[in-house]
């Protein structure tokens, strides 16, 4: 009788890790430059034997549940998805270039690692990698975070784990209980040594999103420094929902901005029961800067936060806000 764990089943391809150490491999497309750069060694267990991880199944409760290695051109292409989450789909189609979306997938999105090019480099120690400080702090770190001030200061990179906190979306995890997705991040004062709260072994196996929001209208913005294949300076996504021009849902969240996700309620509260006129817009994305913490380099993320939280919230008012002008 074989010994060996059978990796088409997920108890096998956790004991996999167990047994060997090393982490799990979704699309490869962080993995992947990893490995080239010499930062991880693996072993690496693949996960794409696995059953019933893609794919987008409509709950009972008119919810969604979207398999974790689902790519990210999938979910930009969804009809349904498109339809039902618009944040989520813009989200994903604005995400890295089209040979990585067409690779990539929900849960090595959410679980990926950081672009830092200290911990991206083998010869240079830091936290990330066991080490023992952050030497981005005393180098170049224009890339770094504007809000927060834990020992790790590398942006957290996931663009769909933003768009997910707007959905509240719960992660369905392999031998534990759900978790919401901000679950997976926590605060970021635990993400010295990583990128998430998941334990190697433990799978994602799943995102469950809410029954849509009638009427929901939705943006996304990447700042780059340039058009096109650049990870972003700051990114927002809007969801809101109006009453004419009376804003009676919104979530709001940004990334590139700090060590994890972050849902922006200051914003939420500033507009909820409000008109959507451009001085109320206004007004809400000036609240974010009462989070910021610039570090040497990186006050310049100050107003562009501010400001791509603004053109996310203007594009979603659409209408509303142009009519606002108006008067």
């Amino acid at each position: 009788m074989s010994t060996e764990p059978d990796l088409t089943d997920l108890t096998g391809l956790a004991d996999a890790v167990r047994a060997r150490g090393g982490e799990l491999r979704a699309g490869g497309t962080d993995t992947g430059a990893r490995q080239r750069s010499g930062v991880s060694t693996g072993p690496f267990t693949d996960l794409d034997g696995a059953a019933g991880l893609r794919g987008t199944t409509v709950l009972p409760d008119g919810g969604l549940r979207i398999g974790a290695l689902t790519t990210l051109a999938a979910l930009a292409a969804d009809p349904g998805v498109r339809a039902g989450w618009p944040a989520l789909a813009a989200s994903a189609g604005t995400a890295a270039t089209p040979q990585i979306r067409a690779a990539g997938t929900l849960g090595g999105n959410l679980l990926q690692r950081n672009r830092c090019w200290y911990f991206r480099n083998p010869h240079v120690s830091c936290l990330q990698k066991g080490g023992a400080g952050c030497p981005a702090r005393e180098g170049d770190h224009h890339f770094g975070v504007v809000s927060g001030a834990g020992p790790c200061i590398a942006p957290h990179p996931s663009t769909l784990a933003m768009a997910l906190l707007t959905y509240d979306a719960e992660a369905e995890i392999h031998e534990e209980a759900p978790r919401s997705v901000a679950e997976l991040y926590g605060d970021g004062d635990g993400l010295h040594r990583a990128d998430h709260l998941l334990p190697p072994d433990r799978i994602l196996t799943a995102v469950r999103l809410p029954a849509p929001l009638p009427g929901e209208r939705a943006a996304c913005h990447r700042a780059t420094s340039r058009s096109h294949a650049e990870w972003p300076l700051v990114e927002a996504t809007a969801r809101l929902a109006l009453d004419g021009a009376v804003v009676t849902h919104v979530a709001v969240a940004a990334g590139a901005v700090a060590r994890v996700p972050l849902r922006l309620p200051e914003v939420e509260a500033a507009l909820i029961g409000r008109e959507a006129t451009p001085s109320a817009l206004a007004a809400a994305a000036e609240t974010v800067l009462s989070r910021c913490r610039p570090l040497p380099q990186t006050g310049y993320k100050t107003t562009l936060f501010r400001d791509t939280v603004l053109e996310v919230l203007e594009r979603a008012a659409g209408d509303a806000a142009a009519a606002g002008r108006d008067h």
